[in-house]
């Protein structure tokens, strides 16, 4: 047996697959997380109005209601399969990652756990929360997108279009101006509203954030920052120690 095989032999097992400690901090965390994702979403659709803008901090964070049926930033519409087998592929990859990390790279462990929570609270919603997606493409010219709840179809011609879930609020629209489909949605309900300052060329007034955003979002930005973050220091303290 040559050195570096019989290091390699006594060197302990840290991986983290059978360590309790780490996988107790991972899962907590998970759970947690998505826990707070789930409630919050509920909370929020059961208790905004539709249309209804709730300010929580003036000048810098709302809450109103909105759905995405697409990915990041509303990219990709329609894509809902594709979405659903790439999240599962992300969480084996989160798995596999946190399985074979060292038990002591907790900052990385809780990035992870981030990063899991957040994608499985968006998972749930694009596999279980079903909304009518209507492409409206009327003869005046543009397309408009509308996410709701089919209400009713009168007869040939036209069809109505409300609110999601409760198909309030219904709009009547040609049925030969519309393309309809039923896909798994987003629930997001956070908004900042901080606007660009006059002074920046092209982009005063506008929507410093224009997105609107959920607590999955946040566990999912914060956990690959964290991540980057983690990574950065375990490998100055790799190299330190080579």
């Amino acid at each position: 047996m040559d050195s570096v095989t019989a290091h390699s032999a006594d060197r302990p097992n840290t991986h983290t697959g059978g360590n309790l400690p780490a996988h107790l901090r991972f899962w907590i965390v998970v759970v947690v997380g998505l826990a707070l994702d789930l409630w919050s979403k509920r909370w929020a659709f059961a208790n905004l109005a539709s249309g209804e803008t709730r300010t929580i901090w003036p000048g810098v964070l709302e809450f109103r209601r909105s759905l995405n049926a697409g990915a990041v930033f509303g990219s990709f519409t329609g894509q809902t399969g594709l979405f659903v087998v790439a999240s599962l592929f992300a969480l084996i990859f989160v798995l596999y990652f946190f399985l074979r990390s060292d038990r002591r790279q907790h900052g990385l462990h809780f990035a992870l756990a981030l990063i899991l929570s957040g994608a499985t609270g968006n998972l749930y919603d694009r596999t279980f929360i079903i909304a009518d997606v209507v492409h409206h493409q009327p003869s005046s010219g543009g397309v408009e997108m509308i996410i709701g709840s089919m209400q009713s179809s009168a007869g040939d011609h036209t069809i109505r279009i409300g609110d999601w879930p409760d198909g309030a609020h219904p709009r009547t629209l040609r049925r030969s101006e519309v393309t309809i489909q039923e896909l798994g949605v987003v629930r997001d309900f956070i908004k900042f509203v901080p606007r660009f300052p006059q002074w920046v060329p092209k982009l005063a007034g506008h929507d410093a954030w224009p997105w609107v955003f959920n607590v999955a979002d946040s566990a999912l930005v914060c956990g690959v920052g964290l991540l980057l973050i983690s990574s950065w220091f375990d490998r100055k303290l790799y190299d330190r120690s080579s």
